[in-house]
């Protein structure tokens, strides 16, 4: 049962996993999305690194194996012990099955996994007393069963990291949290991107073909069980390993701190950065970040929001002449990067409605997304404040009542909508909107013949618009302004949509089809909407969530966050490129500036066509904050860290000048202590007032102005 010794599954399984990991990382550092060059003792690092955090995060994992094998005994079979513990069992499970436990405390399935566990080991218990001259047989078989089980395990964990390393360019995070929880939404999305089938065979017929050979060479720990007193030898260097590595684990985590994020990625154990991940969903800033003061803190965000007065954000925003209550329709576009479009180089020719719709609008052509996930955007253009450390807002317990986008429109009386074309309890979106004054419309609201095509993620964009048409003309019926939030999902895996609507067809699942098919269904929306008598009241928002990708050299690289942006509004709205660089926070009260709305703001973004906004960017990783300003980007991280690095641009030829996206980010030479203060004023105070609840919406109400359909 020893670990060392070569009868042991310990010893085969160790191998078994270091391996797969060995081979995983050549896989993913000469995979098209690595970025990255490395010099040779990167590689040494990557490898060295590596194997020590496996062999380490193996030791971890195994306590199950050893519990396993620990309990492995004869004499717990004999009179008349054998018949005392089977007679326990029973009543145990009788207990649980028929009386109230604390597994019904928690509901859900506890109760029912609870049972049927109990059942499981009072029935082999039974089978391993009651059938002793087969009891070596069924013991075999059962272990075979416990080597699978962790052979599969670690089989489907290379492929799924492999698979998450596709998508996002990064070991398991808070993503890969989402996923455990959305298990329905994302199992979904598996089998509907991927050949699930062979797939599963293929891992099916290896784990089997591994598992054999390791019962092989190890089953002869089953032939003659350890005494008692050497399972308390073998034992005690066993927890000995455990808690060695349960402390050089996270210390050796702390080393992988190399320049380039490539490096610390695959020098480090996917499953422990899951664990990582899965306990700090939310970050205490002030734990972990570097502060100030809270006066100064307060005091340097005064210098670039305007009109600031003490520890709070609260200030009065006027605007000349009266305020106009058009209509406003928000769309945030899933996984839609800038470089998508033919103003910043795209040759393919994938969004030929928004290019055309740009030049009609008031378009931003320099602006960041906050973060690169859906939530953090949606937190963006609703809340209108920096991103949060740790998980967003939008998932948060504490997210309702919040100053918002939406309580800016419900003080001047419009109707107020979220429209999603999925089911909005993903990502804790109903939760969130709803507790905010929204209404919710989403694939739960829709009739059966409202469905022409639908995917894991929920019904088509040209679906989801055609129902928000319905929507707005019950709404203008209504004689009230309506102001409607809609989020797409077309584009996103397995980016599956309607064949025969675009050139590319719908199941060939390619992610330039569906940015293709989102444009085409935003402008059969448009050709509708235009019928419509309240169309020519309307102003249209229309911005992205998020890049389509988020991996690059470093922690935050920029073009992983440029997004494109416009307001539209035929015959208000006039024409024109607005260059310099803004926040995805700042889309709102901008709008609101050409609204003429004057309010009470709580808002960290600003109305950027004012004389006074001063050019930056806020952007984010659940753990990396960053600030963009002054061709400097300050990132400020645990534990009380700040890095800088200069900015410079890197042109791509054919590209105008307010469209270049690259920028080579090298760290600064000497630090900016100013910008590392204002980053973590940003930062802190948003922190403060979360915590504090003081960025809760305000009871301030708009003197009622008439409204024109």
């Amino acid at each position: 049962m020893l670990p060392f010794k070569k009868y042991s599954p310990f010893y085969y399984l160790a191998l078994f996993y270091i391996a797969v990991s060995l081979i995983l990382r050549i896989v993913l550092i000469v995979h098209p999305i690595t970025q990255a060059s490395f010099q040779w003792y990167e590689i040494l690092k990557i490898f060295t690194f590596g194997i020590i955090s496996d062999f380490l995060v193996f030791i971890m994992a195994s306590a199950f194996l050893w519990i396993y094998l620990l309990f492995l005994s004869n004499s717990k079979f004999d009179k008349p012990w054998g018949y005392i513990i089977f007679g326990l069992l029973c009543a145990l499970l009788g207990y649980i099955t028929f009386f109230d436990t604390i597994l019904n405390e928690y509901g859900g399935v506890m109760p029912t996994l609870g049972i049927g566990f109990i059942a499981l080991k009072t029935g082999l218990f039974g089978l391993l007393l009651f059938a002793k001259k087969y009891r070596a047989k069924i013991r075999l078989a059962l272990y075979s069963v416990t080597i699978f089980l962790f052979v599969l395990i670690i089989i489907q964990n290379a492929v799924s990291e492999y698979f998450f390393w596709n998508e996002f360019g990064v070991r398991y995070n808070f993503i890969a949290v989402d996923y455990l929880v959305y298990t329905n939404t994302v199992i979904g999305n598996i089998m509907e991107s991927y050949p699930v089938v062979p797939l599963f065979t293929g891992i099916g017929i290896a784990a089997v073909a591994i598992t054999t050979l390791i019962v092989i060479k190890s089953k002869a720990v089953l032939q003659k069980l350890p005494s008692f007193i050497d399972k308390l030898k073998y034992s005690g260097v066993y927890l000995g390993l455990f808690l060695i590595s349960l402390f050089a684990l996270p210390q050796l985590t702390k080393l992988q701190n190399s320049q380039n994020i490539y490096t610390n990625e695959l020098a480090s154990n996917g499953v422990y950065r899951f664990y990582l991940a899965f306990m700090n969903s939310e970050l205490d800033y002030f734990k972990f970040y570097k502060t100030l003061p809270e006066k100064d803190a307060f005091a340097i965000l005064e210098q670039q929001i305007p009109n600031l007065n003490g520890k709070n954000t609260l200030r009065q925003i006027q605007n000349n002449g009266t305020e106009n209550h058009k209509n406003v329709v928000l769309i945030t576009i899933e996984s839609y990067s800038a470089d998508y479009m033919k103003a910043y180089g795209n040759k393919e020719n994938l969004t030929p409605f928004l290019d055309s719709l740009a030049n009609k609008s008031l378009m931003f052509t320099n602006l960041y997304a906050v973060g690169n996930r859906t939530v953090r955007g949606l937190e963006a253009v609703t809340l209108s404040l920096p991103p949060a450390a740790g998980e967003s807002i939008v998932k948060r317990e504490d997210n309702k009542d919040k100053f918002s986008t939406g309580s800016i429109f419900k003080q001047r009386g419009y109707d107020v909508k979220y429209l999603y074309g999925g089911d909005a309890f993903f990502d804790n979106m109903e939760d969130f909107f709803s507790g905010n004054g929204y209404d919710i419309v989403d694939e739960k609201t829709f009739k059966p013949n409202e469905i022409t095509f639908k995917n894991i993620w929920g019904v088509c964009d040209e679906d989801m618009f055609n129902k928000a048409i319905k929507v707005m003309n019950a709404e203008a019926k209504a004689n009230k302004p309506f102001f409607n939030h809609i989020m797409t999902v077309s584009n996103h895996r397995p980016y599956t949509y309607p064949n025969d609507k675009i050139d590319i067809p719908g199941d060939l699942k390619s992610r330039e089809g569906a940015v293709k098919y989102t444009d085409f269904a935003i402008k059969k929306f448009f050709e509708k909407a235009a019928k419509e008598p309240w169309f020519a009241n309307t102003v249209f928002v229309i911005l992205a969530d998020h890049c389509a990708s988020s991996s690059g050299k470093t922690e935050l690289p920029l073009d992983k966050y440029r997004i494109p942006a416009m307001i539209y509004g035929a015959d208000f709205i006039q024409p024109q490129k607005f260059t310099p660089m803004m926040s995805q926070i700042d889309v709102m009260p901008t709008l609101f500036g050409l609204l003429n709305f004057a309010y009470q703001s709580k808002f960290y973004g600003q109305d950027v066509l004012k004389p006074s906004y001063k050019p930056r960017a806020l952007i984010a990783t659940y753990q990396n904050l960053g600030l963009i300003k002054d061709n400097i980007l300050t990132i400020i991280s645990p534990v009380r860290q700040s890095k800088q690095f200069q900015l410079t641009l890197a042109p791509k030829s054919g590209v105008g000048r307010d469209f270049q996206l690259y920028y080579d980010q090298k760290p600064l030479a000497k630090e900016r202590l100013d910008l590392i203060n204002e980053t973590i004023s940003y930062y802190q105070t948003q922190s403060s007032l979360l915590k504090d609840k003081k960025y809760q919406k305000t009871l301030f109400v708009a003197p009622k102005i008439s409204y024109v359909p």
